[in-house]
């Protein structure tokens, strides 16, 4: 399956007070964790940042919003529009435990649908997901017409919407650790333990 996986760098990190995205984890920026974990199963990687020069060096193919200050809905716009793949995976740059295995598995899902969104303990990720490339169309629409929560997006597609339980093999404990997001100071704190273990 030709499939494509765009990372949207973030913006103003206001909640964690510095870029999320330049976070080191182990030694490793977390973006270029996300990056390694997703190389292997996508045919392409696309990162979507207005700034693409502190970026160069993941090696990605780079676009910018059209929309600047629009949000992550802006975000998968422009990577939509960069992707040649008609089904893409959008990942944001603040989950330091993504599998590139569960992102295969959700991309693998999307035939015959605009969206697969996981949802996990009740709550939707459309921060990490699967997106058909004609979604574009439909993100600009509601951009410029000021709509800009990807809840409005998604509320324009045929969307199939996946729980833990339909994700086959992946055990909780794994999909709760991929789905798990930094946003404050104590959320890093605990990526770099998690981390750690790890090794």
């Amino acid at each position: 399956m030709k499939a494509g996986a765009i990372i949207l760098s973030g913006g103003k990190s206001s909640r964690m007070g510095t870029n999320k995205a330049l976070l080191k984890i182990n030694d490793k920026p977390n973006i270029e964790r996300i990056r390694d974990a997703l190389k292997e199963y996508f045919n392409e990687i696309i990162l979507v940042t207005n700034e693409p020069k502190r970026y160069e060096f993941l090696g990605l193919k780079i676009t910018s919003d059209q929309y600047p200050g629009m949000g992550p809905l802006a975000g998968l716009h422009a990577g939509l529009m960069a992707s040649e793949a008609d089904i893409n995976l959008l990942a944001a740059c603040d989950m330091p435990f993504v599998s590139g295995e569960l992102a295969s598995a959700l991309a693998a899902r999307c035939q015959g649908y605009d969206a697969v969104i996981p949802v996990i303990d009740g709550k939707q990720h459309p921060l990490f997901a699967v997106y058909h490339k004609s979604a574009a169309k439909a993100a600009e629409a509601c951009i410029k017409t000021g709509n800009l929560r990807m809840k409005h997006l998604l509320d324009q597609l045929n969307v199939l919407y996946l729980t833990e339980k339909e994700f086959g093999s992946f055990s909780q404990l794994d999909i709760e650790k991929n789905f798990f997001n930094m946003n404050h100071p104590s959320e890093y704190e605990d990526a770099k333990r998690q981390a750690e273990s790890d090794r």
